[in-house]
């Protein structure tokens, strides 16, 4: 990775540490990704080659710059969706500092909202926002997934109730092969491929 990106995303991490411990409104905090999931996020989106990205939750485009960077080399993009005008605009400039914007489509929406008219079909789709509606959303957009589709959601060991609905729902699509990989606050990760022939 470049260097100028290395000190733009260890800034990033350190800001957001910051401005997280002085606010107090829960939902003008950052909450990026724990720095061992974002490149875990990266390496899966970049290993699967993945063109077509959605992201539901920009905030300051931390997690965002991550996936940008994978799609970099499929010449792919990154959908992503925010409420928050005030976030995206923060995201916007973070992105355009590390030459990532070419590579980002920013929807200002609720995600309940916007996924219905979202056409796809996506490669991965990345869940870090409102995680009780995450259900909800993936029902919509199963119809919009590639046959070898990722998911991905954070926050699953740190806000287990909240997400359950979501992972009860990804455990029984039987197509999908799904692991909770214990780093940061917890990634599920769930893949839709070919099974190999016996």
């Amino acid at each position: 990775m470049e260097q100028h990106l290395t000190q733009l995303l260890a800034e990033m991490e350190q800001h957001g540490r910051e401005y997280d411990a002085r606010e107090t409104e829960h939902t003008r905090k950052m909450l990026n990704l724990e720095p061992d999931t974002a490149r875990l996020v990266h390496i899966l989106a970049r290993s699967s080659r993945a063109k077509r990205i959605l992201e539901i939750g920009t905030s300051n485009g931390y997690s965002t710059i991550w996936l940008a960077l994978a799609v970099t080399e499929t010449g792919g993009l990154v959908t992503t969706i925010d409420q928050s005008a005030e976030k995206q605009a923060i995201a916007r400039e973070n992105l355009q500092r590390a030459g990532l914007l070419d590579s980002v489509e920013m929807l200002q929406a609720r995600a309940g909202t916007i996924v219905r008219e979202l056409v796809g079909p996506y490669d991965l789709v990345f869940f870090d926002a409102d995680r009780i509606g995450a259900a909800a959303n993936l029902e919509i957009l199963l119809p919009k997934l590639t046959p070898s589709a990722l998911l991905l959601a954070d926050n699953v060991l740190s806000h287990p109730e909240e997400i359950a609905g979501y992972l009860g729902a990804v455990k029984k699509l039987e197509e999908f092969e799904h692991v909770v990989v214990p780093v940061g606050k917890g990634l599920s990760v769930a893949y839709r491929g070919a099974r190999p022939a016996v």
